[in-house]
């Protein structure tokens, strides 16, 4: 066995490599650029080594670099982690050519099914179904729409060496085709450094799901069931399950079976992922097989009980599978949320700055439910421009799907970060989302669901109920303090007592009464006659009150404001206010501040690179018109107008770095 790896990455997946690594007695070395010089996985890592500036094109991506860095610290192997190098054929041959271990699969296979048209190929030859497509390079716009209009409409532009939705574009008409083939060969470019491009028939409703496989260097392969990941956002995974709703045993056992063969065409001897587009009538096509860790992988290693991480070391290392096929069983259900730096309230535009808070719900196991937070982030640290916005993955596991969606919503609410904008009420909301919990999804979900993106959600109902009443706890345990700190009451408090207050949510006025008592607090809503019964440790200070409303299990956020608190409870955020009745009749007098108004400004929405402007001074445009493109964390994204209007000024220049 290694007694030292290298990690070839960053953020979470370095720090979840150290963690495995750490377990089995190997030492570990993090690399880091300029930007990462304070990062959680140089902390965690028995040694560092600076590899260069911030951008990854000279850090991260740089071999020799990496190289270098095995060879002054005695690194036998390295972990490529996902993104960056894992997928570069070249790296392993570097990294054979100078007697050090890649932990991943041969040069062969990486070849072989890194590349999206040449794997296909593969699966052709290895009677995997494949979706219908063109398998050859594209030069042109011309012939990215000559090879469409023979596929059928719609289509979707994929870039050979990448994933992530990098590069990727789905056009549903010849003009759509011509204006994505050039940005998806950008992107490409940007994000891999190889601007390849094919295009295939993108499959109506769709679900995306995929299998696990793990091989070794003795021709031993098995496959470790499958992950739904159907929950996208621009082709970028949100949230992941398993097992996948869809499937049943039968449906299953052809995937896995499929996806082996596959693996063993190539000789596949590493952890690895195939990846499917089903129907949703369970007919599945072969999309691509990624020659890597998936960022979803604790999913699976929930449900089987089986270190990824672990598994894929001690194959580089030569040891064949100890896990035979018969012997892999799938235990409950597991879901997956990716937790990003990026406001949904702005079309998920990344957000980046200090965290000033960051306070994760704790991790473990009780009462047959698991949470787990893998992240590569600390409170005090920063969130850079330069790379992939992702901050944390939050992985709740339990018996069912249902039990494991409820631990899930229950562990965002708990989810504490400030000083940066974050996705956790986008996600809190889609736990809350009937269709989601019925299972019935597509690739097509947030699309359908959120046509015109996410908006602030409104407190109604339970939620506004749980809300209001968390709201007079913690104004009563905050009106109890304040009376012993100023000695205004001297006399204990009776046991038992009644008080009358209005709660605001936001401009929605709640009456309620007040009873404590046997350790409680009971909340009874003169709107409804419906009385909660809270019960709670919470003190003032605390960012999270976590409790019992009615004997359930509740997390709800709770941040103090002038007079008031902020409340983020199932993805909505309220500012409540506790008065008693003539209190509240003097503060419906109050007068409203007005708000600046910046609708005929077109504002910069993420800090990035103005790469294009597509407008003029004295220019007139219509709703939709583009009028500038901005590159930032290796998306391009295309600003429009939002109203008909004409350009009065150009407050920038292509090249200009906004904030």
């Amino acid at each position: 066995m290694f007694k030292k790896i290298l990690i070839a990455n960053r953020g979470e997946i370095a720090c979840r490599v150290i963690k495995t690594a750490r377990r089995m007695g190997i030492k570990t070395v993090a690399v880091y650029s300029d930007a990462d010089k304070d990062a959680l996985h140089v902390e965690m890592a028995d040694e560092a080594v600076n590899i260069g500036a911030p951008a990854a094109s000279e850090s991260y991506l740089v071999m020799e670099k990496i190289i270098d860095a095995c060879k002054k610290t005695g690194a036998e192997a390295v972990h490529p982690g996902y993104g960056f190098l894992s997928e570069r054929a070249a790296f392993a041959e570097a990294l054979k050519a100078n007697n050090i271990v890649f932990i991943g699969p041969n040069v062969g296979a990486i070849e072989a099914m890194g590349d999206k048209i040449e794997s296909k190929k593969f699966a052709n030859a290895a009677k995997v179904s494949t979706v219908p497509g063109y398998l050859g390079v594209i030069e042109t716009p011309e012939e990215a729409v000559q090879i469409a209009d023979g596929i059928g409409y719609p289509v979707i532009l994929k870039a050979s060496a990448g994933g992530g939705g990098k590069g990727m574009r789905i056009a549903n008409s010849r003009e759509e085709v011509a204006e994505s083939f050039a940005r998806s060969k950008s992107e490409a470019k940007s994000s891999f450094g190889d601007d390849r491009v094919f295009v295939e028939k993108f499959i109506v409703n769709p679900r995306h799901i995929e299998i696990q496989v793990l091989g070794d260097k003795h021709g031993n392969v098995i496959y470790l069931g499958e992950r739904e990941c159907s929950i996208q956002r621009r082709n970028q995974k949100v949230i992941e399950e398993a097992p996948s709703p869809l499937l049943d045993a039968e449906t299953r056992k052809k995937m896995g079976e499929q996806a082996v063969a596959l693996a063993k065409a190539v000789n596949y001897d590493s952890a690895g992922t195939v990846e499917f587009v089903a129907g949703q009538d369970k007919s599945f096509y072969f999309l691509e097989m990624n020659t890597r860790l998936q960022v979803e992988h604790p999913v699976t290693e929930l449900i089987t009980g089986i270190d990824l991480v672990e598994q894929m070391i001690r194959v580089a290392a030569g040891e064949p599978l100890a896990i035979k096929q018969s012997e892999v069983h799938l235990k409950g259900w597991a879901v997956e949320s990716r937790i990003y730096a990026e406001d949904p309230t702005r079309n998920f535009l990344p957000s980046t700055g200090r965290l000033v808070k960051y306070r994760p719900p704790e991790e473990g196991r009780a009462e047959g439910v698991t949470v787990r937070n893998d992240t590569g982030v600390f409170e005090g640290g920063e969130i850079s421009i330069y790379y992939d916005p992702m901050i944390a993955k939050l992985v709740t596991h339990a018996g069912d799907r249902l039990t494991a969606i409820e631990a899930q919503a229950r562990a965002l609410d708990g989810f504490v970060i400030d000083g940066i904008r974050h996705n956790i009420p986008f996600l809190s909301s889609l736990m809350q989302h009937e269709r989601w919990r019925s299972g019935n999804l597509s690739t097509a979900f947030i699309a359908e669901e959120y046509p015109d993106g996410f908006s602030p959600l409104t407190a109604t109902g339970e939620v506004a109920h749980r809300m209001a009443a968390v709201a007079a706890f913690v104004d009563d345990i905050g009106n109890q303090r304040k009376r012993q700190i100023s000695g205004q009451l001297q006399t204990q408090r009776p046991v038992r007592f009644l008080m009358q207050r209005t709660v605001m949510l936001d401009k929605a006025a709640y009456e309620i009464d007040l009873e404590a008592g046997d350790g409680a607090l009971l909340v009874r809503f003169a709107d409804s006659g419906h009385a909660h019964r809270l019960e709670s440790d919470w003190v003032p200070g605390l960012p999270v009150w976590n409790g019992l409303i009615d004997g359930e299990k509740v997390a709800v956020q709770v941040r103090g404001i002038l007079n008031g608190y902020e409340i983020a409870h199932a993805g909505v955020t309220v500012e409540a206010r506790v008065f008693t009745r003539r209190e509240a009749e003097l503060f419906a007098l109050m007068p409203e501040k007005k708000i600046a108004d910046t609708s005929k400004s077109l504002l910069c929405p993420m800090p990035g690179l103005v790469k294009n402007l597509y407008v003029q001074e004295g220019q007139e445009v219509k709703v939709g018109d583009p009028l500038a493109m901005v590159e930032a964390m290796k998306m391009e994204n295309v600003l429009r107008a939002e109203r008909d209007a004409t350009v009065k000024a150009l407050k920038c220049k292509e090249g200009d770095s906004l904030a």
